[in-house]
């Protein structure tokens, strides 16, 4: 995740290249969590994992959509109806901003919320590392490319409408970069739409490192509204809204992170997959992105 360059003798003083900031900036030292160094920028406050060795396709596979991985998804697949339900109202709340047009999802795991958004009018695509998450939209019908985020994956998709990534910027080993190649397969009056959690939030603040999001090495950063606004502005973007949506969400799930967090693994139910609760805790923010004007030129000829 970078190099850091010790200032005194103490962890708790670095200095690290921060992606928000786009400088090297001081960082403090804030925890250990699952063997991973933990720390944030004073200057933003964007949280970082240090985590050179973590490998994401290693990491990203069908064990994680199917309870097997030590976080993820109880059972992704099973709580298929409960999820697409969730994702319909998000297509419903990206079609306020725009109709119609061309969108692409960044981890689209099986391929429901491109589904969704096919039904109502958008032409999709996507990108999922996950071999048989990918398959499996394959198997829909959907154009979805097996693999990373890299301008090679993005090439054949030409230019966007819409670029979704439903809680994936976390996950990005560098998302300014990330978002930098985005905007360049952007069409100009296109949007990004991300969810991510809120590390300046109540919940994050009071329970530290046992916050539910704090989950390294699956989560390599910890964005807050002012590190997001500060990395979209470092890339040519701006913050044209941000909210904190209520979710519906299975409560297999929400019982296979409770568990976690209590150190014992719940599998999921078929039950547990058919019923959903309404959750917010204020802590996962949606935020749209759009690109910000462009100052004309006004230095004499």
């Amino acid at each position: 995740m970078g190099t850091h360059v010790l200032m005194r003798n103490d962890r708790a003083a670095f200095t690290l290249k921060c992606p928000a900031c786009s400088r090297a900036t001081p960082h403090r030292f804030l925890y250990i969590k699952n063997g991973c160094d933990i720390f944030q920028c004073r200057d933003c406050g964007l949280g970082r994992t240090e985590a050179s060795s973590f490998d994401p396709l290693a990491y990203y596979d069908d064990g994680y959509f199917s309870g097997r991985q030590s976080d993820g998804y109880a059972d992704y697949r099973g709580a298929e109806p409960v999820l697409r339900r969730e994702f319909a109202r998000t297509v419903e709340f990206i079609q306020h901003r725009k109709p119609q047009g061309s969108l692409l999802e960044i981890g689209c795991a099986y391929g429901f919320f491109l589904d969704e958004a096919r039904r109502a009018g958008f032409e999709v695509s996507g990108i999922e590392p996950a071999g048989q998450a990918a398959a499996h939209a394959g198997d829909l019908g959907l154009n979805v490319i097996c693999g990373l985020l890299s301008e090679a994956t993005l090439k054949p998709l030409g230019t966007l409408d819409v670029i979704v990534l439903l809680d994936v910027i976390e996950h990005l080993p560098d998302p300014q970069k990330a978002l930098a190649l985005l905007a360049d397969h952007l069409r100009p009056d296109g949007i990004i739409v991300l969810t991510t959690g809120d590390f300046g939030s109540l919940a994050a603040r009071s329970t530290g490192a046992h916050w539910r999001l704090m989950t390294p090495p699956q989560h390599l950063w910890f964005f807050n509204r002012a590190s997001i606004a500060s990395l979209a502005q470092s890339v040519g973007f701006r913050v044209e809204s941000s909210d904190y949506p209520w979710k519906f969400v299975p409560f297999s799930l929400i019982a296979f992170q409770v568990g976690r967090m209590l150190g014992r693994k719940i599998a999921a139910s078929p039950t547990g997959n058919r019923f959903a609760i309404p959750v917010n805790l204020f802590d996962a923010m949606r935020v749209v992105l759009s690109k910000a004007p462009t100052c004309p030129d006004t230095s004499p000829p």
